[in-house]
């Protein structure tokens, strides 16, 4: 996500790496390369401009302190500059009302059913009982992948293949909704493959019949200014409340998320990557503004953390790690919760620094296989005592697993390390939070 975009600003900021001192020359220089870099990530070039004329400004107004380089203060003052631009603050949906109405429309293709699923998940997590409405009504792989989605993650759809009348269908799950006790009613509507007056006046109509407590335009996050366009035209008509971006972990440039709350005035709320139900985030500007100047996002990766890791094992761990008695089972248990967290390049990539160490290289969930395949080749007695594991197993624990016995020496040198380091660890009297030690650091 934003990988030319990042690159192109470090590229930028380069231009002042050893300067003294911040001059209108070598401002003006960063500054039109920075403008360039926007431009070729589809920024609308009235936006770029914009900002970089407000980045040059603040950036000769500004006195360079002696701890400071002038390249960490301009990119302070970009970071500042693409926060604003986003949006400023995080903004929560209105899930208010009994039950609360969220509207969901866009074109054909922009993951808007995918999404329905994704939010559905969000809010059950939050306790909130949650009705899917499949109003789709010309497409019918759109009623059964909402009816995939829903028993996937255990949220009921109401859906009429028989009926032609969205409004009616609405109407009809309403009713269904309040009988049921369902706080939330998700409406996935029909898209096209471009904006026609037609699908306008269906999803207007839909809106006044319902008037719901959120009405979301979800957009492809890859179609760069055509989805800022799109965004202008339905936001004439319906007047949606907030944004939805998908696909960031296509090859986007990103134009989308920088310039649609400029132009639309109206913020992004979520963001989507891939097909997993839990690969869904609320949109934060200034954490964005962070990833995409590759500064990190740490708050996020806690978050994430946080929701996957169990409290219980977490302390049960602890106590195991404070006995020196942390073993093989202990770290497949760890794999597993690691798991739970999303895509491995993903979560690294929330790490300072890391999007441009992991540019060229291939990671993804099945780099833990082999790692499990050789945990569950051994013995429970071998992976309660490790020291037990003699060239012997070696060979048998590499043949169960089909790796080499280098592959096995290898986890059983990475292992050991670990437990001397938690071993140190302890006599340090460091002993909060040992269970959630990266097994990989």
């Amino acid at each position: 996500m934003f990988d030319s975009l990042s690159t192109r600003l470090d590229r930028a900021f380069k231009t002042l790496k050893g300067q003294g001192s911040i001059t209108e020359v070598n401002v003006a220089t960063t500054v039109k390369e920075i403008r360039r870099a926007l431009i070729d990530a589809d920024v609308n070039f009235k936006v770029a401009k914009e900002v970089t004329d407000s980045i040059k400004e603040k950036a000769l107004g500004r006195k360079v302190l002696i701890s400071v380089s002038p390249g960490q203060l301009l990119t302070k003052i970009v970071e500042e500059e693409l926060t604003e631009l986003m949006g400023g603050t995080q903004s929560s949906i209105n899930t208010k009302g009994d039950p609360a109405i969220i509207l969901i429309s866009g074109l054909q293709g922009s993951g808007k059913t995918t999404f329905s699923g994704k939010l559905a998940s969000y809010l059950k997590k939050q306790n909130r009982e949650v009705l899917l409405t499949a109003c789709d009504v010309y497409r019918p792989a759109a009623i059964d992948q909402l009816k995939v989605l829903g028993e996937q993650i255990g949220v009921d759809v109401y859906a009429d293949k028989e009926n032609k009348n969205p409004l009616e269908i609405a109407q009809q799950a309403l009713a269904y909704a309040k009988q049921n006790n369902k706080k939330v009613v998700i409406v996935d509507t029909a898209g096209r493959l471009a904006i026609d007056e037609a699908m306008m006046d269906e999803i207007s109509a839909l809106k006044e019949s319902l008037n719901p407590a959120e009405t979301l335009f979800v957009v492809d996050s890859m179609t760069g200014q055509d989805a800022v366009n799109t965004a202008r035209a339905f936001d004439e008509r319906i007047n949606f409340d907030g944004v939805v971006l998908t696909k960031l972990d296509g090859d986007t440039r990103g134009g989308a998320a920088l310039s649609i709350k400029k132009v639309v005035e109206k913020p992004i709320k979520f963001v989507s990557n891939g097909e997993k139900m839990d690969a869904i985030d609320i949109f934060y500007p200034d954490r964005m503004a962070r990833r995409i100047l590759d500064m990190g996002d740490v708050t996020t990766l806690v978050e994430k953390a946080q929701q996957a890791f169990d409290e219980e094992e977490a302390e049960r761990l602890n106590k195991k790690i404070r006995k020196n008695q942390f073993d093989f089972d202990d770290f497949l248990s760890q794999l597993q919760q690691i798991k739970k967290m999303g895509n491995i390049k993903d979560l690294l990539g929330l790490l300072p620094g890391m999007n441009k160490a992991l540019k060229n290289i291939d990671i993804d969930d099945n780099s833990f296989k082999p790692i499990e395949a050789i945990i569950r080749s051994m013995t429970p007695e071998e992976r309660g005592t490790p020291n037990l594991i003699n060239g012997s197993r070696k060979k048998r624990i590499a043949t169960g697993s089909g790796t080499s016995v280098q592959e096995v020496n290898n986890l059983l040198k990475q292992f050991e390390e670990m437990r001397k380091m938690m071993k140190k660890m302890n006599k340090m009297g460091n002993k909060k939070g040992l269970a959630n030690i990266n097994p990989f650091a």
